[in-house]
């Protein structure tokens, strides 16, 4: 171990680091030990105007250790990982832990809820990804650009590319042990258009997948965001009322994102969630049913084992409008007196109805359709929200007019027993598997 370093000519990698950081806190006096051991590399490159703008590359290590000693808990992380410098900063998280109050909820995760780990290989590394080169990047941004050559009223268009590859390894001194790698491969466009006075429509579409066969054609992306911007040429305020409510597929991941952030037992905990009580009760429309599912092969947020390393399962969270799960990791277990679930969401999948958005955009005969959200606020204890968004005004199954700055006001889990129905389209580019989602009577302010 003396000679150990990550990626180091003895061949010693993130499992090892790890197994040996658990083994360095256990002789400096810690009862128990959880190591990871990541490392990754990250490249960015952008093109404005068919010029390159800016290129980044990070390359990054780091050692999170948690420390159990005496009845107190401690984290720590460090990105030396130089082992004598490592022997030190083991020593010193030991001694500090030390130093904080004892608390009785903070426990080493139980080693069963290890057991049945999958072995299904999901498919998130993908060599070709870590394979790419400056020119590949380039080539990527520069035919988003140049795809929109000679657009009208174009003032300026932006392309980018963003690729990842790494690797993590965790190990406890309750005999965990595990490694997850992954790759991920993103790329868009954002485009703004001279409008009349100052007024600047602005479009975006970003796209991407865990493999690089996974991802579409960069023009497509970039003409999708042209497309986008256009049709908010002429956007105004519409009128105030309460009517049906459409959100495209690319803007139901944040609303669901909205509706599930206080699901946890950290929030309970802290009387921040409105989800307080309601395991086991209808809360939201049972039209509504909201799998976190960690099996998904290529999935954004798919993996074998959460960060606790609790085996990663398929967990349901609404199930026909019913609250059936929060999830909880094994603190607040502790505290609430449940049994830990999972730290936090992979992939979130909804249930599915029989139509794509162009047939229920076609079936409504009045309605505001969203197509992105313009910022707003939730409040976590009550679920009271406001948020802004951009979309179209629907009237006999077309699209009118435009719309912009308008807001929706209720509460979030009022706005989800309106929910009427769900596309068959989920969005593709997102841990949030969210297709079309329709809401019937829906506070609209605007004009």
């Amino acid at each position: 171990v003396s000679s150990m370093t990550v990626g180091g000519k003895n061949g010693y990698g993130t499992p090892q680091i790890s197994q040996a950081a658990v083994e360095m806190a256990k002789t400096a006096g810690a009862d128990h030990a959880m190591a990871s051991t990541s490392k990754s590399r990250k490249v960015e490159l952008t093109v404005r105007d068919g010029k390159v703008e800016t290129v980044k590359e990070a390359v990054s290590k780091r050692v999170s250790l948690r420390i159990w000693v005496d009845g107190r808990y401690g984290s720590h992380r460090s990105n030396d990982l130089r082992i004598d410098e490592l022997k030190s900063f083991i020593a010193d998280g030991v001694a500090l832990t030390r130093a904080v109050q004892p608390d009785s909820h903070r426990k080493i995760t139980d080693p069963a809820l290890y057991g049945d780990r999958p072995k299904v290989d999901l498919k998130l590394k993908d060599p070709a990804i870590a394979a790419l080169t400056r020119d590949d990047r380039l080539a990527i941004c520069m035919n988003q650009n140049q795809a929109l050559n000679g657009t009208p009223k174009l003032i300026s268009v932006t392309s980018s590319i963003s690729d990842s590859s790494g690797e993590s390894a965790m190990a406890g001194s309750n005999g965990f042990s595990g490694m997850q790698d992954r790759t991920s491969l993103w790329f868009g466009t954002e485009v703004s258009l001279q409008a009349a006075g100052d007024k600047k429509p602005e479009g975006w579409m970003w796209a991407g997948a865990r493999h690089r066969a996974g991802t579409p054609d960069p023009t497509a992306v970039a003409k999708m965001a042209l497309i986008r911007a256009q049709g908010m040429l002429g956007a105004k305020k519409g009128p105030s009322k309460k009517t049906v409510m459409i959100v495209d597929p690319s803007a139901g991941p944040r609303l669901i994102g909205r509706l599930l952030r206080t699901a946890n037992g950290r929030s309970v905990s802290q009387g921040k969630s409105f989800w307080s009580k309601k395991i086991g009760k209808k809360a939201v429309s049972d039209t509504l049913s909201i799998t976190d599912d960690p099996s998904l092969v290529r999935g954004l947020g798919s993996r074998t084992y959460d960060s606790e390393g609790i085996t990663a399962k398929p967990l349901k969270v609404i199930e026909s409008g019913v609250l059936r799960n929060l999830y909880i990791d094994t603190y607040y277990g502790s505290k609430l007196s449940m049994a830990p679930t999972t730290g936090g969401r992979s992939n979130l999948v909804l249930g599915l109805g029989k139509r794509d958005l162009k047939s229920i955009l076609a079936d409504c005969p009045d309605a505001f359709y969203v197509t992105g959200w313009l910022g707003g606020n939730a409040d976590a204890a009550t679920g009271d929200y406001s948020f802004g968004f951009r979309g179209f005004l629907i009237k006999d199954g077309k699209r009118a007019a435009p719309v912009s700055e308008m807001n929706i006001t209720g509460n979030l889990l009022g706005l989800f027993s309106k929910l009427t129905e769900l596309g068959n389209d989920p969005w593709p580019y997102s841990s949030v598997r969210a297709p079309t989602l329709v809401f019937d009577g829906v506070d609209f302010s605007g004009a």
